[in-house]
């Protein structure tokens, strides 16, 4: 069995500390940096003043399905393009004819996802 050294110890210590940060740093952050609610910042009714308008209507309402379709959508291109930007970036010396195929084949199934949602009808905003 292979002993472990110091600073590897140290370097597994540091990286697990780093992946603390990055997990609970946002919610210190947030603790520390959001207001704190106080009798002063409450108008009559106990509702938090936010703009000085009246809230309208219940916060809790129903999204139509249509929206996370758009999200999904949307999220899904945006990764695409983050898959685009660094391949155009290689290719840039270095392309070939199977390159630009593999390019093809890519945003045409891409191109592809737009034709099925189309005809599915994702893209028509229906009011229930």
């Amino acid at each position: 069995m292979q002993s472990v050294s110091t600073d590897e110890l140290i370097y597994l210590f540091a990286f697990f500390l780093g992946g603390l940060a990055f997990a609970f740093g946002p919610f210190v952050l947030v603790y520390f940096l959001s207001p704190r609610w106080t009798r002063n910042t409450l108008d009559k009714t106990g509702q938090a003043i936010e703009c000085g308008m009246d809230p309208i209507g219940d916060a809790w309402i129903r999204y139509s399905a249509v929206y996370y379709l758009y999200a999904l959508i949307f999220v899904a291109f945006a990764v695409d393009v983050l898959f685009l930007i660094p391949v155009a970036l290689v290719y840039g010396r270095h392309f070939a004819i199977r390159d630009l195929v593999e390019l093809t084949i890519f945003v045409g199934i891409l191109s592809l996802v737009i034709v099925y949602a189309w005809k599915k009808g994702v893209f028509e905003w229906k009011r229930h």
